[in-house]
């Protein structure tokens, strides 16, 4: 994936999780979360999305993309998108090719 590509799907999952009403919030890196009811495992990917706009900025592209791998195993888990629509959504554009 291009950079252009990461930040364009960042910015499309920033926009469903808009549409969803997810907040985000950062849970500790060092423990075991366990999601209670009315907390939300959507709002700790959307606290990446910034992040992985700098990543994509400071040129650390493979540390952008693990973090997208994250986030796109998370929406799945979800039930917000299926596996075949994530892995459109990585695929070059039809202008690209």
């Amino acid at each position: 994936m291009t950079p252009e590509k990461i930040l364009e799907v960042v910015r499309m999952y920033r926009s469903r999780f808009v549409a969803m009403n997810v907040e985000p919030r950062d849970y500790p890196h060092e423990e075991l979360v366990i999601f209670k009811q009315g907390e939300d495992p959507l709002a700790h990917c959307c606290g990446m999305l910034p992040k992985m706009e700098i990543f994509i900025h400071e040129g650390r592209i493979e540390k952008a993309m693990r973090w997208l791998g994250f986030v796109q195993g998370c929406l799945w888990m979800s039930g917000v998108y299926s596996l075949d629509d994530l892995m459109s959504h990585r695929r070059p554009d039809e202008s690209e090719g």
